[in-house]
C-alpha cells in the first residue's frame, strides 16, 4: 500500500508541475518569442523537442540518486555557477516579461506592486535561510 501510494503521489506531483511548466510558456508566449528573437521560424519544432528533453532530463536528474564522482571543490563551483545562473535568468526574465505589473494588474494590485515586490524578495530570502539553517527539517 505504502509503494501504491508514493507512486500515485509522485505522479500526481509531476502532472501539477508539467501542468505548471506548460501554462507558464504558454501563458507569457514563451516559444513563439524565443522563435520571434532568435529568428528560427523553420525549427520550431526542435525548438520544442529541445524544451521537452531538457525538462525530462532534468526531472530525470532530480529523481535518480545518482552522482557525479567529482571532487567536492568542483561540485562547489558548479553548484555556485548554477545558483547565479538561475538567479540571473529569474531576474531578466522577471523584467523582460514584466511579469510584476501583469500581476499587479490581474490582482488589482497596481497600487501596490513595491509592497508585492518587498513580499517576493523577502519570502525568497526566509525560505533559503531555512533551507540552510535547518537542513535536518527537509529530509525523510
Amino acid at each position: 500500500m505504502t509503494l501504491l501510494a508514493v507512486v500515485v503521489l509522485g505522479l500526481a506531483e509531476g502532472i501539477a508541475v508539467g501542468a505548471g511548466f506548460v501554462a507558464f510558456l504558454t501563458v507569457l508566449d514563451i516559444i513563439p518569442r524565443l522563435v520571434h528573437l532568435t529568428g528560427i521560424n523553420d525549427r520550431v519544432r526542435g525548438l520544442e523537442r529541445a524544451i521537452i528533453a531538457g525538462g525530462t532530463l532534468a526531472a530525470l536528474v532530480d529523481g535518480l540518486d545518482g552522482g557525479l564522482g567529482l571532487p567536492p571543490w568542483i561540485m562547489v563551483i558548479l553548484g555556485l555557477a548554477m545558483g547565479i545562473f538561475v538567479g540571473l535568468f529569474a531576474g531578466a526574465l522577471t523584467e523582460v516579461l514584466n511579469v510584476l505589473p501583469v500581476l499587479g494588474r490581474r490582482l488589482s494590485l497596481q497600487d501596490s506592486l513595491r509592497v508585492l515586490l518587498l513580499a517576493f524578495i523577502l519570502g525568497k530570502t526566509a525560505g533559503s535561510l531555512l533551507y540552510w539553517l535547518y537542513p535536518g527539517v527537509w529530509e525523510p
